[in-house]
């Protein structure tokens, strides 16, 4: 079945717009009563049929509705500096769309070798991943924020922090309870900076790592997101 992304879906007839539009009916080649399904990214899931095949605005009624589509018991928000290959970063996004993650910050670090991104790109690389895994949430993607803005931030639940400096730090699958809302922070290619790490620890992290093997910033946050998934099976 053929998935589109509609996030302004509010009726029960709907058109979709002109890139889906012209996918819809120039590239698959659908037609009249033609099934697809769609999401709206805040966890409504839809069957639908095509009612009129316009390549510029393709007509479409709602046959089925489901809200609440996927949802997870718990909520996990990852702020990871981006990193200086951008392609890495992007794959981040893509790996842990597609695993399951609900808000991403991108993070300026003291040892950020990246400090500007575009969001636009971005988000058009998450929005494809939700459609790829059938994911009715799409994570909300954050600005690029300095690290000493974001530390002193609320969050209803556990807060983590990676890193590779030696000490006694557990690993987050010991760290982590089932259900609990998480927040794990992810440092840059050169690590958090130690006075980084005495502030998170100021404002209540947790330190943990993530295994034995020192990972790439982007396996770290894809091992993160995967770690807190599989604990909440």
């Amino acid at each position: 079945m053929h998935l589109f992304y509609t996030p302004d879906i509010s009726e029960e007839t709907y058109t979709l717009n002109e890139t889906e539009s012209k996918h819809c009916i120039k590239v698959l080649r659908l037609s009249v009563n033609d099934q697809i399904e769609l999401i709206d990214g805040k966890g409504s899931f839809y069957e639908a049929k095509i009612i009129v095949p316009n390549p510029k605005k393709c007509k479409i009624e709602i046959t089925k509705t489901i809200h609440e589509f996927g949802k997870r018991n718990h909520y996990l928000h990852i702020a990871i500096a981006p990193t200086k290959n951008m392609d890495r970063f992007e794959w981040f996004l893509e790996k842990a769309t597609e695993i399951g993650i609900d808000e991403i910050t991108p993070l300026l670090c003291d040892h950020s070798e990246r400090k500007v991104i575009k969001n636009e790109r971005l988000e058009k690389i998450i929005v494809s991943a939700v459609k790829q895994s059938i994911k009715a949430y799409k994570p909300k993607l954050n600005v690029l924020t300095k690290y000493s803005d974001f530390i002193s931030r609320n969050f209803d639940g556990s807060k983590y922090i990676a890193h590779c400096e030696e000490n006694q730090k557990q690993n987050l699958k010991a760290n982590y309870n089932e259900g609990n809302n998480a927040l794990i922070l992810i440092g840059p290619e050169g690590d958090f900076s130690p006075n980084e790490i005495n502030l998170a620890k100021k404002y209540n992290f947790l330190e943990t790592n993530l295994g034995d093997s020192r990972l790439r910033t982007e396996t770290a946050g894809v091992v993160a997101c995967h770690t807190v998934n599989l604990l909440n099976e």
